[in-house]
């Protein structure tokens, strides 16, 4: 039986000879008057892979969302609506604007954003919501989008972990006024650390442009400052890499797709656990092939990935709920959110896993299973 040397990341990028080229072209050339080539390539293609007309490189996800509520003029006394599960960042942002977040319920199944949870969470401050596309499966955002044009709400998608994912054929990121992506080193694209912001609102993206170029006036000269914007740029090398990424980036959704594929023939009808899934309507890249352990198991969340440590899998647990943290300590009921964040692992889904791994990762988790009684 196969055994592993080393331990099995949980994550990991493809780096081929196109990215190399183009980093290193950028690296020879990409300085003066190229300094911004790669650049402009990268947001033109990722405009165009998207499906929306603008488009704007950032220094990571996090500050294309900053930028997306700085521009949607969001501020003190404003709420924006998110769900109890996703990166701490999704909540940050909306205190960085001085605005409110405020948690509601995920579905169960594709552990986004509840649009009923939402609905009833909607108050004369609401400004915004912010659905996200969680481990790569969309959000209701037919449901979504209708709820919020009936209380004149922006639609902000959290899409980092979505890339390339569908909603009735149409990409994520495409799907409201202003979307996020990021290319952090665990991604399906990576820059090493990245972002981009997207939308078809040009007025929406001459102010997050203005504002993500140190609120300059390039009209009146290149130091010619109005506001006190932000420097959320991404370097030319960063770019390059990002460019050779898309050009790949089917490919690559591919793979994370075959990869959750033999999991589930292995771990979809084990009693016990829950996996991802896919929603007719849907096209999830599986960011992350992900298992939800049964509440009445005896084995915790924690002691279950030690064993699996133990066993030279690498694993991370689910974002836990944003109610839970220290400086978001509020008394909510998301009931199905709290057992999610709580029961929930991410498998290692890094592109370059072979099946031989995903067949011993498997095994490990169905014996540890045996061992737990329900």
């Amino acid at each position: 039986m196969y055994k592993p040397k080393k331990t099995i990341l949980t994550a990991g990028p493809s780096i081929t000879p196109k990215e190399i080229n183009y980093v290193l072209d950028a690296v020879k050339n990409g300085w003066n008057f190229h300094f911004n080539d790669y650049v402009e390539k990268f947001e033109k293609s990722f405009a165009k892979y998207i499906g929306v007309k603008h488009a704007i490189t950032t220094s990571s996800g996090t500050g294309a969302l900053h930028l997306s509520l700085l521009a949607m003029g969001i501020g003190e006394g404003d709420e924006v609506i998110l769900p109890e599960i996703s990166a701490v960042a999704s909540a940050n942002v909306v205190t960085y604007v001085r605005a409110k977040p405020i948690f509601v319920d995920v579905e169960e199944d594709t552990w986004c954003i509840d649009p009923q949870s939402f609905r009833k969470a909607i108050t004369k401050r609401t400004k915004a919501v912010m659905p996200v596309h969680i481990y790569g499966h969309p959000a209701n955002m037919g449901e979504i989008n209708k709820i919020a044009k009936e209380s004149g709400l922006f639609v902000l998608e959290d899409a980092c972990p979505s890339l390339g994912g569908t909603f009735e054929g149409k990409k994520t990121g495409s799907l409201g006024d202003m979307a996020a992506f990021s290319f952090q080193g665990a991604k399906i694209v990576v820059t090493g650390e990245g972002g981009m912001l997207v939308t078809n609102n040009s007025k929406l993206f001459e102010k997050a442009a203005y504002i993500a170029d140190l609120g300059r006036d390039r009209k009146k000269g290149a130091f010619w400052h109005t506001l006190i914007g932000y420097k959320y740029k991404m370097s030319n090398l960063q770019a390059a890499l990002g460019l050779g990424q898309l050009e790949r980036v089917e490919s690559l959704i591919k793979r994370k797709r075959r990869i959750f594929e033999w999991y589930y023939k292995k771990l979809g009808s084990i009693e016990g656990l829950s996996m991802n899934t896919e929603k007719p309507w849907a096209r999830n890249v599986y960011w992350m092939s992900c298992i939800v352990i049964d509440r009445k198991l005896s084995i915790t969340r924690d002691e279950f990935m030690k064993e699996l440590k133990n066993k030279m899998i690498d694993t991370r647990p689910f974002f836990f709920p944003f109610s839970m943290l220290p400086m978001y300590k509020t008394n909510v009921d998301n009931p199905v959110a709290y057992h999610v964040g709580l029961k929930g692992i991410n498998l290692p889904s890094g592109v370059n896993l072979t099946k031989e791994e995903v067949d011993y990762i498997s095994a490990q988790v169905i014996d540890i299973l045996n061992k737990s009684s329900l």
